[in-house]
């Protein structure tokens, strides 16, 4: 094989920033920060009833804003995005798992018992980390 051939087999390869699209400094991908890596995200949805699953509590909150502001006016689901904003953002230390029982309040879902209710145990979370290291990386430290 020539030397031109392999350049331009090189040329056609695809970058090592471009597989790993939350690399580190050092271009391989940082799990401290970002978690593990996951080839499942980004394939396709397995059955089309998968799509509608997931985007099911946002079809919902379409639908009851659209119905809330036919029935209220405009400012009802102003309001209630509003508050649903505010709460979204009051939350716990990073390491701490925070379960938002005001936005399940607000949302109606606080007494619906669901899977992510008994399988959610916090005890049994991955996501414990080191909590200086994720303290300063929230605050923009590292």
């Amino acid at each position: 094989m020539n030397n031109r051939g392999l350049q331009s087999l090189l040329k056609d390869s695809v970058p090592v920033g471009e597989l790993a699209p939350h690399a580190g400094p050092y271009g391989v991908h940082d799990t401290l920060r970002h978690g593990f890596s996951s080839v499942k995200s980004e394939l396709m949805p397995s059955h089309p009833l998968e799509v509608l699953e997931n985007s099911f509590q946002l079809n919902q909150n379409k639908m009851n804003f659209a119905t809330l502001r036919n029935i209220q006016g405009l400012h009802a689901p102003l309001r209630l995005q509003m508050e649903y904003k505010a709460v979204k953002q009051v939350q716990r230390l990073p390491f701490l798992m925070s379960s938002n029982i005001a936005l399940e309040t607000l949302q109606g879902n606080d007494e619906c018992i669901g899977f992510e209710d008994i399988l959610n145990d916090p005890t049994q979370s991955e996501v414990m980390g080191e909590p200086h290291l994720m303290m300063e990386y929230k605050l923009g430290l590292l």
